[in-house]
């Protein structure tokens, strides 16, 4: 079988997608009910770290132990990688030691180098750019807790980051709409994003406007990793889009709400939102573990049949 990476979410199209989610449901269904399945028995998941994490690596070291594979921990700092080996190198020599390869790091060309030079396939973990297994563990949320996804609408409210890039190419690849409300100079850029039209997107100036009618309301921290620096610059260009109840009440009746973690209360997202019946964050926290098992299993043996 051809090697298959996960960079980006448009690397998958739309029928792939339908398969990964509903062999989500699969396996989150053993999982819950407690019965072994480890098709993965003798594999490695080599994790590489250049940001911090807490969600990505539980959710791909567990998940790849319950599939009966083990997982290898790598940080920058403890490597070769951090002392100025080429990406290209340890790409050779990790893809030769490995199964598969998921990275979390700063630069998306730095992961296109790397799986550019592997003999395994290649997850993104997160990068600047783009953050796909979070998109793909939000939208298998939605799934489970409201149906398809396709011609509804999401708001987010906030910084247009790389979960923020990540969902236009979602709304393109699986059909819906993304309205995205940010602070002037902090707007959604087509060529950063990735995007091949904008027919998939509206950019509003009022966050109240966005969320407006919303099947989805979703933001994120204000200062993503990186930015550390422009920290209290972004607290007072942010402070009116901080996603509270009346935002939520202009959304359909029946709209979720949505963050990637970690949560800042009081700036980025009220307690009353984040906390109440509308929220499904712990739901979606949790299906990182369970959309990832779905994508490794797929990008080691391909297409299985659902029993």
């Amino acid at each position: 079988m051809p090697i298959k990476h996960f960079l980006q979410f448009r690397d998958f199209a739309t029928d792939e997608f339908d398969y990964l989610f509903a062999r989500t449901r699969w396996i989150k269904d053993q999982f819950k009910a407690y019965k072994q399945y480890w098709p993965l028995t003798d594999r490695t998941l080599v994790m590489i770290f250049e940001k911090a994490s807490t969600r990505t690596r539980l959710s791909f070291e567990a998940g790849m132990q319950q599939l009966g594979g083990s997982a290898i921990y790598l940080n920058t700092r403890d490597s070769q990688l951090g002392r100025g080996e080429p990406v290209e190198d340890a790409a050779q020599v990790i893809s030769r030691m490995s199964d598969i390869v998921m990275i979390r790091t700063f630069e998306q060309e730095i992961i296109e180098r790397f799986a550019a030079n592997s003999r395994v396939p290649i997850i993104n973990g997160l990068t600047n750019e783009y953050h796909p297994c979070q998109i793909m563990a939000d939208i298998y949320t939605y799934i489970e807790h409201r149906g398809p996804i396709q011609g509804k609408t999401v708001a987010w409210v906030g910084d247009s980051n790389n979960v923020c890039n990540t969902w236009l190419q979602a709304a393109e690849v699986l059909d819906f709409k993304v309205r995205v409300s940010t602070p002037p100079g902090y707007e959604v850029e087509a060529d950063r994003a990735g995007l091949h039209g904008t027919g998939h997107f509206e950019q509003f100036p009022d966050p109240m406007d966005a969320c407006r009618g919303a099947d989805l309301v979703t933001t994120d921290v204000w200062t993503s990793m990186g930015f550390e620096a422009e920290n209290e610059k972004r607290l007072k260009a942010f402070a009116d889009w901080c996603v509270d109840g009346d935002m939520m009440r202009v959304a359909n009746r029946d709209a979720v709400f949505m963050h990637c973690l970690p949560a800042h209360r009081g700036e980025e997202v009220t307690a009353e939102v984040i906390d109440g019946p509308q929220s499904v964050v712990w739901d979606e926290a949790e299906n990182r573990l369970h959309v990832q098992k779905a994508l490794m299993e797929y990008l080691l043996l391909g297409r299985v049949e659902t029993k």
